[in-house]
């Protein structure tokens, strides 16, 4: 559904050090920095760009917005949210762990980045039927 997510950040080497960790942990490659300056992910079709508003102003997080990566497995967003930690990342919400809405069983962990963008990485399990 989706062709690119671009997150604000006010200092892209600062982010690009917390992503290329975080999302590392997860078997991204690091970012390359563009010519207009954006820290670039390019994994399975998908595109993050982490750049500093066009409009010159200070980058904010949306409230309300989450991002979220998808985790092969548990482990995989449990590392995801130490790296992000080790790297300049703040936890929030409750420690990664299962969830259970509805039909699915998720495990999110959650984060903060440097700019203060709310990420998760989520590992699912569909609910069994009958």
């Amino acid at each position: 559904m989706f062709s690119h997510v671009m997150l604000g950040a006010n200092n892209i080497e600062k982010s690009k050090i917390f992503y290329d960790a975080a999302l590392g942990a997860m078997g991204v490659k690091p970012s390359f920095i563009d010519p207009k300056g954006r820290a670039m992910y390019l994994h399975s079709g998908g595109i993050l760009l982490l750049t500093k508003p066009i409009d010159g102003k200070e980058a904010t997080a949306a409230n309300g917005s989450t991002i979220g990566f998808a985790a092969k497995t548990p482990e995989e967003a449990d590392a995801f949210h130490a790296a992000g930690l080790a790297n300049g990342g703040t936890a929030i919400e409750d420690p990664p762990g299962w969830r259970e809405n509805g039909a699915m069983r998720l495990y999110l962990s959650y984060l903060r980045d440097p700019s203060g963008n709310k990420i998760c990485a989520m590992h699912r399990i569909p609910r069994q039927i009958g």
